[in-house]
């Protein structure tokens, strides 16, 4: 009856007559049709009755019903494209199948109106399928009981209300199958795009986060080459002990870039491979070697941290020392001779506030960081506005009334990831360049 009432779904994988009969659906509703017919004359000639089964030969086949059963079994070739004619088509067959008989066995052409039924009940809605299926097997059953020759009740009579009653149910069945496994069909596909937008997602977020790491640590540190080694170009002749002082520094600092770039670089390591590196990601736990790598360069600067050892969460930490990074290079590239920087690390039961100040004036280029206002489009203040929209804190930037620029983060921290400073106050330390 599945195969009775199929509509035309879409190709799928696998061969065998199933296949055959999605790729040639014209072919197979002729042969479908041929078969109805064959069964109706069949029927028709055949005594159901007799002692040992049906016996063929002692009922005459007349040119009406072979018309009829013709009639009828055309008509099912057409039963995909216009399911609600034939089922009309079939149902006259089998109502002038009915009168013109009258007194005569009967021929099944009633078969016809039974494949017509099931497949408009396979191609409509429940409602539909209801209403017409009722109508027929109501006004089929009702010429019959009242044009046939036997009781009212006789078998044939109450065998055409089933039949057409089982025929709507099967093709009801069959559409709501097939809306089953095209609603799991479009979930599947559904989850499968979900799931790829969601890998593409990460893919840029990874991309994002590893481009700001390798920013802050090859930004810093060339910027300190840079500087160093215009130093030593410039006292070269005169004072070759600085220079030699300034290119010693500038190959500890390209040493120390070149440490934390194969840090950041093994990131993309197999897990499994053993050159990956396993040093931990630098943090404010280092700040004073940062700090020295500044002051050896000629900035300034006073470190004004908190006295207690107590451990932030490691993103947070990460987050501060990046954060201090940028905003001092961005100090030394852009605040002017002789400027000066102060870092204040604040530690609260619920915020880590970082501010890095500068009391220098811009020369007038904004850089490839943008300060002026801090709304520059280079990608040292983007990378941090989004480390830290990541970590859920705020970004404060732009220039001090007093002069000079202000950086001023706030990371939130957990409630049960932070604990109250016992440190007796604060450390205060002031660099000044060798």
């Amino acid at each position: 009856m599945t195969l009775l009432a199929s509509g035309q779904p879409g190709p799928r994988p696998g061969g065998g007559p199933l296949a055959w009969i999605r790729a040639h659906p014209l072919a197979f509703d002729t042969a479908l049709a041929s078969a109805v017919a064959v069964a109706i004359l069949v029927g028709s000639v055949a005594d159901p009755h007799g002692p040992h089964g049906p016996r063929f030969g002692h009922r005459e086949l007349t040119i009406t019903t072979a018309v009829l059963a013709v009639l009828a079994g055309a008509a099912l070739v057409l039963r995909r494209r216009y399911p609600r004619s034939v089922l009309a088509a079939t149902g006259i067959c089998t109502v002038l199948a009915l009168v013109l008989e009258t007194g005569t066995p009967r021929a099944p052409v009633a078969c016809s109106v039974v494949v017509a039924l099931c497949t408009l009940a396979a191609r409509t809605d429940r409602s539909t399928t209801w209403r017409v299926g009722a109508l027929t097997a109501v006004v089929l059953t009702a010429v019959a009981m009242c044009l046939g020759s036997r009781p009212w009740y006789a078998q044939e009579n109450l065998a055409i209300f089933a039949w057409t009653g089982m025929a709507a149910a099967a093709g009801d069945a069959v559409r709501s199958r097939r809306a089953f496994v095209t609603a799991i069909r479009e979930r599947a596909e559904r989850a499968e795009r979900t799931r790829e937008e969601e890998a593409r997602r990460r893919v840029a977020e990874e991309r994002m986060r590893i481009a700001r790491e390798l920013h802050d640590v090859v930004a810093h540190h060339i910027a300190l080459v840079n500087v160093q080694a215009g130093v030593a170009s410039h006292v070269m002749d005169s004072r070759p002990d600085q220079a030699k002082q300034a290119l010693a520094h500038v190959r500890e600092a390209s040493r120390s870039a070149l440490d934390e770039l194969r840090a950041t670089v093994g990131l993309l390591r197999q897990s499994d491979d053993p050159q990956a590196p396993t040093e931990p990601a630098p943090g404010l736990g280092v700040l004073d070697q940062l700090v020295d790598s500044f002051v050896r360069a000629g900035l300034p600067v006073a470190l004004d941290v908190p006295g207690s050892a107590d451990a932030l969460p490691a993103a947070i930490d990460l987050t501060a020392y990046r954060i201090v990074q940028e905003a001092l290079t961005n100090v030394h590239k852009h605040a002017g001779a002789g400027a000066r920087a102060t870092v204040r690390i604040v530690r609260s039961p619920d915020n880590l506030t970082v501010t890095v100040l500068d009391d220098g004036a811009d020369e007038g280029d904004s850089g490839p960081d943008g300060r002026e206002q801090g709304t520059g489009g280079g990608h040292g203040l983007i990378g941090m506005r989004e480390r830290v929209a990541a970590l859920r804190g705020t970004l404060e930037t732009g220039p001090r009334p007093a002069g000079g620029f202000q950086v001023r983060v706030r990371l939130p921290l957990q409630p049960t990831q932070t604990t109250r400073a016992t440190g007796p106050g604060r450390i205060c330390r002031t660099g000044e360049p060798g």
